[in-house]
């Protein structure tokens, strides 16, 4: 169905077209202007100290309406705007939910992170019984993803309240052996390899200058991962040279992770170089275990090769390894994705990350207009969690994307003490980050301020490589404002 959105609120035009989506998929919201078959009207206004809004859904003769009242918030920044935008989105999706009969899997939650959003009530003093009451009743959440968000608040008991000098490193390489149908990342196929030295060297470049930025403001970067990409489609050589480049900058690190990714990417030379180094963690991701589906979403690797080089890696003495498995796959119906985790399983991986697939606009999938079957989604990603359970693993962190099959999510397993703290860092947002490489994307989180400053780097390899001195520039100047932040409180300190 195409329904109209009508509002006088056109800064909120996009939320309450994101919850349209929630029940109709992407390209159900539209403007009054293009062809509809119903028409969606808000109406807002500040009656006293209330706000008042309502929806109306108009389908053919037919029409229906709700209405929601709260008290305002006025005052003028972005508090007003969260809470005005929460009410109007709660009383949206309360009219689509009667309309359809539906309840999406995260209620009318659309933002990446629900975690955040327990955490927020717990900060304003509420117990976690409170905070569950209140996330039910503002965003319906259902107590299976209640069970969820406690879960992962438990795994992430002690290893949230971090020093505000804290700050991780995340270094993209920006190369694939082959393009996954449904990727979407800042990667290109790494074909005769005639960018890699070039952008290593640009790479090296960003990483001397932030590594003396780091030093200057006294950041603290003890944790680091190197993701894609594909990080292990560099050479043995290539890969070495960028891990001793790092170690000499950033070094020693409490916390290492290297996407080794695909096993078609590595052999015993190349694990055995990751062992020489101070590697605590390693990624082998199959995506699935079905050769059919490997072939067909474009990875040039069998389950077989997975299995092996999962064995060797294990034989070689890496005793912290992840693999990453994808729910709703095309042409995986719940017997292959159940054969994918018995198969993961098996092998008894340390960590285990549950992908649920989502149709990017800038993948192959969306261009060859893939439409998702969402019956089985849900099934498969419950099925997921319960295997990771029956492995000994819990629930440690989760987002959520945009046009993921059937509203759902991706979530990160582990084994007690095998949670990544980069992981939990980066989902929370609870540490700065500078990101080096081609799309990384550098964090500043100010806690005083209650925000977070963000540096793009460009995401095109080329480009990359000849502005890299601005992609530094650009975090000198958000990081000088940290390097603020540091100070004020070193001053506080001594006058104490």
């Amino acid at each position: 169905m195409r329904i109209a959105v009508v509002t006088p609120l056109t800064g909120f035009l996009n939320d309450i077209a994101d919850v349209v989506r929630l029940f109709y998929g992407e390209g159900s919201a539209v403007t009054e202007q293009e062809e509809h078959d119903a028409l969606l009207e808000h109406s807002h206004r500040l009656d006293g100290t209330l706000w008042r809004e309502s929806f109306s859904l108009t389908v053919g003769p037919k029409s229906l309406f709700m209405g929601m009242s709260a008290p305002a918030v006025e005052d003028g920044g972005l508090e007003e705007k969260r809470q005005l935008k929460r009410l109007i989105k709660r009383c949206c999706y309360q009219l689509l939910k009667r309309y359809t009969g539906r309840q999406p899997a995260w209620g009318s939650l659309t933002g990446i992170r629900p975690t955040r959003l327990y955490y927020q009530q717990l900060e304003r003093g509420q117990t976690r019984a409170q905070a569950r009451e209140t996330l039910a009743e503002l965003f319906d959440l259902t107590e299976e993803k209640l069970s969820l968000l406690d879960e992962i608040l438990d795994a992430q008991s002690g290893l949230i309240a971090r020093a505000i000098s804290t700050c991780d490193l995340y270094v993209g390489i920006p190369f694939c052996t082959t393009r996954c149908a449904y990727c979407s990342f800042s990667s290109g196929e790494i074909g005769d390899g005639h960018l890699v030295e070039p952008y290593l060297a640009a790479l090296y470049r960003e990483m001397d200058a932030c590594a003396a930025l780091a030093r200057e403001l006294g950041l603290d970067t003890r944790i680091a991962y190197i993701g894609g990409g594909t990080p292990s489609s560099l050479s043995t050589a290539q890969l070495d040279g960028l891990l001793t480049h790092m170690e000499k900058r950033f070094g020693p690190f409490d916390e290492l992770t290297v996407e080794a990714g695909r096993p078609d990417t590595l052999d015993e030379d190349k694990l055995r170089m990751l062992r020489d180094h101070p590697v605590t963690r390693i990624s082998i991701n199959p995506q699935t275990m079905n050769d059919a589906t490997l072939e067909r979403i474009g990875r040039a690797h069998t389950a077989a090769q997975t299995a092996s080089c999962f064995e060797l890696a294990r034989r070689l003495g890496f005793d912290d390894i992840n693999m990453d498995v994808i729910a709703a796959l095309p042409g995986e119906d719940m017997a292959m994705f159940a054969h994918t985790l018995d198969a993961v399983r098996a092998l008894g991986p340390d960590s285990l990350t549950v992908h649920t697939l989502a149709i990017k606009r800038s993948s192959r999938l969306h261009e060859q207009r893939y439409q998702q079957s969402e019956q089985d989604a849900a099934r498969m990603v419950a099925l997921g969690r319960k295997t990771a359970h029956e492995m000994g693993m819990r629930a440690y962190y989760l987002y959520r994307q945009k046009y993921m099959a059937d509203n759902l999510e991706n979530v990160g397993y582990a084994r007690p003490g095998r949670y990544c703290r980069y992981n939990i860092d980066n989902m929370e947002e609870t540490a700065s980050v500078l990101a080096l490489g081609a799309g990384g994307i550098s964090k500043c989180v100010m806690r005083q301020e209650e925000k977070i400053l963000r540096a793009p780097n460009i995401a095109n390899i080329g480009q990359y490589i000849d502005r890299v001195d601005e992609m530094v520039a650009r975090k000198r100047e958000v990081f000088a404002q940290k390097a603020h932040q540091l100070a004020g409180l070193q001053r506080e300190g001594e006058q104490a």
